[in-house]
């Protein structure tokens, strides 16, 4: 592991720049072997330092304890550079970015040997190292995920997109790197209240968003594509619950994120919680149609449930009902998160959540740090 061999190489001595890239150059070089020796690997750390140190020559340091963060009231808690990390990761930082500031600031923390830092003086070196290694921008990322940790209210995510485009594996990695521990699909919504409701009496809720067009009646005039009108029927009931969990989350002030198919902004009344939360609506899309087909392929092959064969009977109603998510997406100016890359994806939605939040405090957050 890089980071195991940055540590070794700082605590006898070598600066963590230094450590960082002499570890990296060795894993890279290690890269597809099935195991290395102790040996070997010393070897390659005297190779790739040269006669920059000699790691013999240097003493090993005592292990040090790491400073205790001081809060506004006096308390505290020791320094620790994996909380740091995950608080990075919610600041729209890649895991491994996050975990190398981590590991930069714990060795300078430890090298200067103070008992106790004062949390604001932390949060100020965060900001300089961050912003020397990734630039002013993510710099201020942390400080507005900061700001609003701090903000006392509660943060309201909604992640739409039609069936199949990935909502529910990004809106899992999103709600664990703000550490948001309540992560509710609009499927389970709508499940509950198929229990509550028959069929008789609200059919199209027993039924798949690309089919609920059957459920209506066959009276019905449509001014619109009956796809669309079905789905958008759906989405009127399941919006009663969406709404009732986020009262809830009001009442209790807990952050929350709920994702689905069903979650269409011109239905969710969100202003009614703008001053008790920040609200966040956003929608992930796929827009290469070929590659959107192949999801259904993974997702049966992950979940005997969802055969492929189902979906893609069906691939020309669940693009339409895209289509009609986006639409209203625009028009509402959401964010549109292209689902092309996961990993890519997942920080696309983080930084939006930090730009919308930006807006709720952006002087506090320019002269802040």
């Amino acid at each position: 592991m890089r980071g195991i061999v940055v540590q070794s190489l700082v605590t006898r001595g070598v600066p963590f720049d230094v450590a960082l890239e002499t570890a990296t150059l060795i894993r890279d070089e290690l890269q597809g072997r099935g195991e290395v020796g102790e040996d070997e690997l010393a070897k390659l750390v005297e190779g790739h330092l040269q006669d920059q140190f000699d790691l013999e020559a240097l003493p090993r340091r005592p292990v040090l304890e790491p400073p205790l963060v001081k809060g506004p009231r006096g308390s505290g808690n020791p320094f620790s550079k994996g909380i740091l990390a995950v608080s990075l990761q919610g600041a729209g930082l890649d895991p491994s970015d996050a975990y190398d500031v981590a590991r930069e600031l714990e060795a300078n923390l430890l090298r200067q040997g103070q008992s106790e830092i004062d949390r604001a003086a932390l949060r100020d070196l965060v900001c300089n190292t961050i912003e020397e290694r990734h630039g002013a921008r993510a710099a201020q990322r942390y400080r507005v995920w900061r700001q609003s940790l701090e903000d006392g209210r509660p943060i309201f995510i909604l992640l739409g997109g039609s069936t199949g485009v990935g909502k529910t594996s990004i809106a899992v990695e999103v709600a664990r790197r703000l550490e948001i521990s309540r992560v509710i699909g609009t499927d389970s919504i709508r499940q509950i209240m198929r229990l509550m409701f028959s069929a008789d009496l609200m059919p199209e809720i027993h039924c798949s968003t690309y089919d609920a067009h059957q459920m209506l009646p066959a009276h019905r005039g449509m001014s619109v594509d009956p796809v669309i009108e079905g789905f958008r029927e759906q989405a009127q009931r399941i919006t009663v619950g969406v709404q009732a969990l986020l009262d809830r989350a009001v009442e209790e002030n807990t952050s929350l994120l709920i994702e689905g198919v069903n979650l269409l902004p011109s239905m969710v009344d969100l202003a009614r919680y703008q001053d008790h939360a920040h609200v966040i609506s956003l929608v992930v899309a796929s827009l290469d149609t070929d590659a959107f087909r192949k999801r259904f392929d993974q997702r049966a092959a992950e979940s005997r449930e969802r055969p492929a064969d189902r979906y893609l009977q069906h691939m020309d109603e669940i693009v339409a009902i895209q289509d009609h998510i986006l639409a209203e997406a625009d028009q509402g100016d959401l964010a549109i998160i292209d689902n092309v890359r996961f990993d890519e994806a997942v920080l696309s939605v983080i930084r939006s959540v930090i730009s919308t939040l930006k807006k709720s405090f952006p002087q506090d957050v320019e002269s802040s740090g």
